[in-house]
């Protein structure tokens, strides 16, 4: 029985993690209002180490629309500029020698309607790595059936990550419906 609750707890976990993820896929996607997370996973050489950019720049936002990247030290400039225009976020930065800054534009409709289906699809990823898990769970509790596990453990066991697996269901469909509202919200 406690490897069962083992199993149940590794479940739970690695579905809280997938639901995380899911979570900092949809951070990355903008919905028109500047957000210091849509830098994140942008990197800049610093001494000679790729550093993410959060570890070589203050970033911070002055209003909805205007990003402020502030560099540690002025020489990074460059180097920002470039990561920010090879990147795939659409920006383009101005810099005053001292801050860059990101003006993020209004989006138009069709726009909005393609980070909706980016978000769908976001987010059926993230279901499909919960029920991976929810697969992967039961496969590991039928080994234990044959090794001697009561059947009716196993029963629950399912049972269990049944239920773990609809409640996070459930929460990446909110996600997606709340991402989707902030979206769609002109």
């Amino acid at each position: 029985m406690e490897e069962i609750n083992m199993f149940l707890d590794e479940a739970k976990e690695l579905m809280d993690k997938a639901l995380k993820h899911t979570g900092i896929e949809f951070n990355k996607i903008r919905a028109g209002k500047a957000n210091p997370s849509m830098l994140d996973g942008l990197t800049v050489e610093y001494y000679g180490i790729t550093t993410p950019l959060n570890q070589a720049a203050t970033v911070n936002t002055t209003d909805a629309r205007t990003i402020i990247i502030r560099p540690f030290e002025k020489k990074l400039i460059p180097d920002i500029e470039r990561a920010i225009i090879n990147s795939d976020l659409g920006l383009n930065p101005q810099s005053d020698g001292e801050v860059i800054r990101l003006v993020v534009p209004p989006m138009t409709e069709d726009r909005r309607r393609d980070l909706v289906k980016q978000v769908k699809n976001e987010g059926e990823a993230g279901k499909v790595s919960i029920r991976s898990i929810r697969k992967e769970t039961n496969e590991e509790l039928r080994k234990l059936q044959k090794e001697g596990a009561s059947e009716d453990d196993i029963k629950r066991a399912e049972e269990k990550v049944q239920q773990l697996t609809d409640s996070h269901s459930q929460k990446v469909d909110q996600m997606i419906a709340d991402k989707e509202k902030e979206i769609m919200t002109v």
